[in-house]
C-alpha cells in the first residue's frame, strides 16, 4: 500500500488538517447506527404473509403440527424452525473491543455488528443477546437455558479470567457449539498465519521457538492451539506484564497460567525472546522492541495482533532486519489477522452437521484449510483489490483476504469434515461435494467485490470531485471517501457555503478535502475555452461556454476530469440523472467503439443480478440491445463474475409473439453472429431467467443457470423493475452505473444518501464503468 498521497489540483483551496485521524468521525459513526431504523438488524419473515390461509399456516392452526413433531423428535426442529442457522452472539460488556467494562447494554453495537457479520460472510441468521451481570454463575444460569433457541453461542467481549470458566461450564451444560471468538478466533487465524511462515522459513514445527505475550483471553488460546497442532511445550513461552509465566511463580498466576508454566530460567520478555523464532503478540503497543526484534533468531516471525496499535509496526521492523514476516491486526498493512475470516465460517460448517461442540480439532482444521488457501493461486476477485497484480503465496501473503468467495466452501467443509470425523456431528453429510456446491450458492458476491473495489481504490488514492460540494450529504460523503483512505475530495462550492454545511453537519473540513470555486479558479478561463472548442458549432458562443464554466458546477466539475485536473466525478444528488448526464455528456466524449448506458447491481437474498439499461435508452433497438448486452457482460466481467446474459422480455422463445418481442429476437441474432464469448440467450420472462426449475422447462436454453445479467427491452421497464425491487422487495440496487465514458463519471439517483454517494465514488475512482 503506497503512502503516496495524490497531487492537490491546480487552484485549489486546502482546507483545515488533521494529522491524527481515524477513518471516520464519530458523527458518522452515530448517524450510521441512528439513520433509517436505528441499530444493524431487523427480522424478516422467510414465509409468505400475505393471505389469510399464509397467517394459519405460520401460526394457529398450523403450527400445531410442527410442534407436535418436534415434541415427539427433537432432531426435526433443525427442519421445521430456525435453529440450525441461528447464532446467539452474547456478552455482558465486561471487555469491549479496546474499551474495557462499559457494561452490557454499551456492548449492544458491537454485538449487533457481529450478527451482521456472521450474515454478511457466511448467510447465518444470529441475534445479540446482552446480559446485565458480572457474576460468571449468574451469567452461566442466564444462558443455559438458550439450547432450545439456538444451533450455537457466540461469546464475545467478556473479560478474563471470568471468560474462561463461562465458557467451559457452558459447554459442559449446553448441547450445542459454544465458542468464545475473543479467544479462539484469533488463535485460528494467527495460527493459520503461522503453518504458513514455517513452511517459507522451513521450520520444523516441533523445534520451532514461540514466545506469546499476552496471557489473558486470546493469548491463553494461542498457546492451547500452538501445542495442538504439534509446538513441544517446551518450545512455548508465555508472557505477561510481570514477565514469563515458568514453574514456581506466584505472582499473578492463575489456573489458566499455570497450565501453561515453563520450566525456564528466562525471566522477562527481552530474554524469552533472546533466539526465538516466532512472536505473538497480544498485548499493547510498543510491547515488542527493536532491541528485542534484532535478538531473536534468522527469519522472525512477528504476529503483532495489539488493536488498533500493534506492538510494533511493519514499518518499524523492517527497519531493523529485512528477513522478518510480520502480522498484525490492522487492514492498512500486508497480512491481516482478521477473525472475519474465521468465526463465520467456523459455525457455517458446525451448524450444517448439528454440532454438539466446536472442538480442538475443527479448530485446527479451519487453521490448516485457511493456511493451504493462501497457497493457492487467488481469484479475480481478490486479484482485482491488487490493481490486477495477483498477490501471491510469501511473506507479504500468508493469510488469505477476507474478500476471498472461496473461504465460504473451504473452511466450512473443513470444519463440517472434521466434527464428523471427531463424533460431536449428529447430522453427517454425505456428498462433501455436493455440500461445497450448495455454500457457494449461499455467498454474497457483490459485497467480496465492493470490498475489492474499494482496497484497489485504498492502494491507488484518486482525486475525485463531488459537483455539489455545498450539501450536507455531500460533505459528509467526501470526509469519508477521505477519511477511509481512498484519495482526495474535490468540493466544488463556494468557501463560505461549503464550511458553514460542513460546520452544520458537524463535519470537520480535514487534509485531503480541496474546495474549488468555479468563480474564482485559475482554471476557469481554460475549461470555458476547452468547452467553446468542443461546442461553437452546437449554437453555443464563447460567453455561453465561460457561464456554464464559471456557474454551473457539473460543466465544471467534468471539465476538471476531461482535462487531467481530476480522476474522477461524481454528481446528481440534486439533479434529475437525465439532466445530470445531458450536463456531462457536454464535455466528456462517448468512450469509442462503446455503448453508454446505466447499468444497476440488485442485491436480494444473497443473490445478485446486474441489469441494464437502467438510464440511457428508452426503446433500444435490435442493433442497441446487442450493444447493451456486450458492454454489460463486460462490466460483469470487471467486476468478478462470469456473466450469465439473459435477453428479458414479456415472452419467452416465442410466446406470446408481438413486434417488441421480435426486437429481442432479432438482439440475440445480431450476438449469434458477433461470436462473442460471454453465455446469453433469450427472448424470456424474467422468471424463467433467474428460477431454475422454470428455466428446465426449456432444456435447449443455452445459459448453464440462472442468469446474472439481464438486458430489458426499454430504458422504462428497467427502471420501474429495479425500484420496486428496491421498495418492495427489500433489495439493496447500486447504481445505476454509467458506462461507456471516456472519463470516469458516476451519477447518483436524486436525494442519494451519504453512503450511496461514497459507492458511487469508488466505482468511479476504479473506472468500473469504462
Amino acid at each position: 500500500m503506497t503512502d503516496k498521497k495524490p497531487p492537490r489540483p491546480v487552484g485549489s483551496t486546502p482546507v483545515r488538517s488533521n494529522q491524527a485521524r481515524p477513518s471516520f468521525t464519530d458523527q458518522e459513526a452515530l448517524a450510521f447506527h441512528s439513520q433509517g431504523k436505528p441499530g444493524k438488524l431487523e427480522v424478516v419473515p422467510t414465509k409468505p404473509m400475505a393471505t389469510q390461509r399464509d397467517l394459519s399456516l405460520a401460526y394457529s392452526p398450523g403450527v400445531a403440527v410442527p410442534v407436535r413433531a418436534i415434541a415427539e423428535n427433537p432432531a426435526v426442529a433443525y427442519d421445521y424452525t430456525a435453529k440450525g442457522n441461528m447464532v446467539a452472539v452474547i456478552s455482558n460488556g465486561t471487555a469491549i473491543l479496546g474499551l474495557g467494562d462499559l457494561g452490557a447494554l454499551a456492548s449492544k453495537p458491537v454485538m449487533e455488528g457481529k450478527s451482521v457479520l456472521f450474515k454478511r460472510f457466511a448467510d447465518v441468521d444470529s441475534i445479540d443477546l446482552e446480559v446485565d451481570t458480572k457474576d460468571p454463575d449468574a451469567f452461566i444460569n442466564a444462558v443455559r437455558y438458550l439450547g432450545p433457541s439456538f444451533g450455537g453461542i457466540n461469546l464475545e467481549d467478556i473479560k478474563a479470567p471470568e471468560c474462561f470458566i463461562i465458557e467451559q461450564r457452558l459447554k459442559e451444560l449446553m448441547d450445542i457449539p459454544v465458542f468464545h471468538d475473543d479467544q479462539h478466533g484469533t488463535a485460528i487465524i494467527a495460527a493459520a498465519g503461522l503453518f504458513n511462515c514455517l513452511k517459507l522459513t522451513g521450520r520444523d514445527i516441533t523445534s520451532t521457538r514461540l514466545v506469546v505475550n499476552g496471557a489473558g483471553a486470546a493469548g491463553i488460546a494461542c498457546v492451547e492451539l500452538v501445542k495442538a497442532m504439534g509446538f513441544a511445550p517446551d518450545n512455548v513461552l508465555l508472557c505477561d506484564t510481570k514477565g514469563v509465566v515458568y514453574k514456581g511463580r506466584t505472582d499473578g498466576m492463575n489456573q489458566w497460567k499455570s497450565a501453561h508454566a515453563a520450566e525456564t530460567d528466562r525471566r522477562t520478555l527481552a530474554e524469552a525472546l533472546d533466539g526465538a523464532d516466532v512472536f505473538f503478540g497480544l498485548s499493547v503497543k510498543g510491547a515488542l522492541t527493536t532491541e528485542m526484534l534484532r535478538s531473536m533468531a534468522p527469519n522472525p516471525v512477528v504476529f503483532a495482533m495489539a488493536n488498533p496499535d500493534p506492538e510494533i509496526t511493519p514499518d518499524e521492523a523492517h527497519a531493523v532486519r529485512d528477513d522478518v514476516i510480520i502480522a498484525t491486526g490492522r487492514s492498512d498493512y500486508p497480512n491481516q489477522v482478521n477473525n472475519v475470516l474465521g468465526f463465520p465460517y467456523i459455525f457455517r460448517g458446525a451448524l450444517d452437521v448439528h454440532a454438539t461442540a466446536i472442538n480442538m480439532e475443527m479448530k485446527v482444521a479451519a487453521a490448516q484449510a485457511l493456511a493451504e488457501l493462501a497457497q493457492e493461486e487467488v481469484p479475480d476477485e481478490v486479484a482485482s483489490a491488487y490493481q490486477g497484480a495477483r498477490p501471491r503465496f510469501g511473506r507479504d501473503y500468508i493469510i488469505p483476504a477476507p474478500f476471498d468467495p472461496r473461504l465460504m466452501t473451504r473452511v466450512p467443509v473443513a470444519v463440517a469434515k472434521a466434527a464428523m470425523e471427531t463424533g460431536v456431528a449428529r447430522k453427517p453429510i454425505a456428498d462433501l461435494a455436493a455440500y461445497r456446491a450448495a455454500l457457494s450458492a449461499r455467498r454474497d458476491p457483490v459485497a467480496g467485490t465492493l470490498a475489492g473495489i474499494f482496497d484497489r481504490v485504498r492502494r491507488s488514492p484518486k482525486r475525485v470531485v463531488f459537483a455539489e460540494g455545498e450539501e450536507e450529504a455531500v460533505i459528509r460523503a467526501a470526509a469519508s471517501f477521505v477519511n477511509q483512505g481512498l484519495g482526495t475530495a474535490i468540493l466544488v462550492g463556494r468557501e463560505d457555503r461549503v464550511e458553514a454545511a460542513a460546520a452544520f453537519a458537524g463535519v470537520e473540513l480535514r487534509e485531503g478535502m480541496v474546495i474549488q470555486n468555479a468563480r474564482i479558479s485559475p482554471r476557469t478561463n481554460a475549461y470555458a475555452q476547452y468547452l467553446y472548442d468542443r461546442l461553437q458549432r452546437q449554437g453555443y458562443l464563447m460567453r455561453d461556454c465561460v457561464r456554464l464554466a464559471s456557474i454551473d458546477r457539473n460543466h465544471f466539475a467534468a471539465c476538471m476530469v476531461a482535462m487531467g485536473d481530476a480522476d474522477a466525478m461524481v454528481t446528481g444528488l440534486t439533479r434529475n440523472y437525465s439532466i445530470a448526464l445531458e450536463d456531462v455528456r457536454r464535455v466528456v466524449s462517448d468512450k469509442p467503439g462503446h455503448c453508454v448506458l446505466g447499468l444497476s447491481i440488485a442485491i436480494a437474498r444473497g443473490r445478485t443480478v446486474l441489469v441494464a439499461d437502467t438510464a440511457v435508452h428508452d426503446m433500444p433497438t435490435s442493433e442497441e440491445l446487442a450493444a447493451i448486452a456486450i458492454e454489460a457482460a463486460s462490466v460483469a466481467k470487471r467486476l468478478g463474475y462470469e456473466p450469465r446474459v439473459a435477453m428479458l422480455a414479456y415472452s419467452t422463445f416465442g410466446h406470446p409473439e408481438g413486434e417488441r418481442a421480435e426486437r429481442v429476437r432479432d438482439a440475440v441474432r445480431i450476438l449469434d453472429r458477433r461470436r462473442v464469448d460471454f453465455e446469453y440467450d433469450g427472448e424470456m420472462g424474467a422468471d424463467v431467467a433467474l428460477n431454475r426449475e422454470a428455466m428446465a422447462l426449456y432444456p435447449f436454453c443455452r445459459l448453464s443457470g440462472p442468469a446474472n445479467v439481464l438486458i430489458m427491452p426499454a430504458f422504462h421497464s428497467a427502471s420501474i423493475a429495479t425500484k420496486m425491487l428496491q421498495e418492495l422487495g427489500g433489495a439493496t440496487v447500486i447504481g445505476p452505473i454509467l458506462v461507456g465514458l471516456d472519463k470516469s463519471v458516476q451519477i447518483v439517483p436524486l436525494a442519494a444518501k451519504d453512503t450511496d454517494l461514497v459507492n458511487m465514488a469508488v466505482l468511479a475512482a476504479a473506472n468500473i464503468g469504462g
